[in-house]
């Protein structure tokens, strides 16, 4: 009869203790909801010398109207750069920026204020920020391919729809 007794009693904290996290988690979520979704569609890759990082590279899907399926507006990122003090004083660079292989229309360099940053995930203060707009791509799945003569190659892999979705079904 006591170990009946204990195991209920211990059901219940754990139970009344789940709940609770549960509560908590979906709360922080729904205030952050705008930062989490930017996240999903947040991307990073980072080239190596020696094991040491050179350069990193984080890339923010901005496609606002992936619920139009017949949309052709242009292809938006947010590209954060972060290089290497060395390969900047010597002015090395030698990056290359593809969009299942065509280049961009544009890209315009972002000051750490920019109210764009706002709700960036690894928005940093080593790093440069830049607007880069591709041309329209057709496909679901897209990569966005950056690589360096020096370094080596990065692929970030985005969709037009999240990879990945976060309910409250899901508890």
């Amino acid at each position: 009869m006591r170990a009946i007794l204990t195991s209920i009693t211990l059901a219940a904290l754990l139970s009344g203790c789940t709940n609770k996290g549960q509560t908590e988690l979906l709360t922080h979520y729904e205030k952050n909801r705008h930062y989490h979704k930017e996240l999903l569609k947040t991307e990073k890759v980072q080239l190596y010398e020696n094991n040491l990082t050179k350069v990193a590279l984080t890339a923010t899907y901005l496609d606002s109207s992936y619920a139009d399926q017949n949309s052709t507006n242009d292809e938006r990122f947010i590209i954060g750069l972060y290089v290497d003090d060395e390969i900047e004083r010597n002015n090395a660079f030698d990056f290359n920026l593809t969009l299942n292989g065509m280049e961009p229309k544009s890209i315009v360099p972002l000051n750490h204020t920019d109210k764009r940053l706002k709700d960036i995930s690894f928005v940093s203060d080593w790093s440069n920020y830049f607007l880069v707009t591709f041309p329209h791509v057709s496909a679901k799945r897209f990569k966005l391919v950056f690589e360096s003569d020096t370094y080596g190659k990065g692929v970030l892999d985005f969709a037009k729809r999240a990879k990945y979705t976060f309910t409250k079904k899901a508890f």
